[in-house]
């Protein structure tokens, strides 16, 4: 191997893995900082470069490529997936996810409204 292909495929080995984090943080803090237009743009980027190391029949450009490509469609997944499970389909998950006048229906602000109100003198 020469010095050429050499940092080639260094540079490919760091590009690719500089990704892994993401994933890592996706799957222990969600998805929320990685929006989806992103992720897409990102992932026609990178299969543009694969098919451009396909067509120069460059390695190192297309094994990269394909990783990246695997590891960022596993992004969108992972995100997608993490979405689904914190959503709040059911009255129980969002009161979880509220705050106490949220969860209550507004009772609670009603409540404490109608006991600041003075009364009216007789």
């Amino acid at each position: 191997m020469n010095l050429t292909s050499a940092i080639g495929n260094v540079a490919a080995v760091c590009t690719t893995f500089a990704f892994v984090p993401q994933l890592v943080k996706i799957r222990r803090q969600g998805g929320d900082d990685l929006s989806y237009p992103m992720l897409v743009f990102y992932l026609t980027g990178i299969v543009l470069w694969l098919v451009y190391g396909l067509m120069i029949h460059a390695a190192a450009v297309i094994w990269a490529n394909a990783a990246t490509a695997v590891l960022v469609t596993a992004a969108i997944a992972m995100k997608a997936a993490v979405a689904r499970k914190t959503r709040p389909d059911s009255k129980a998950g969002a009161r979880l996810n509220s705050t106490p006048d949220e969860a209550c229906g507004g009772a609670v602000l009603e409540s404490a409204h109608r006991a600041e109100v003075p009364s009216e003198p007789t």
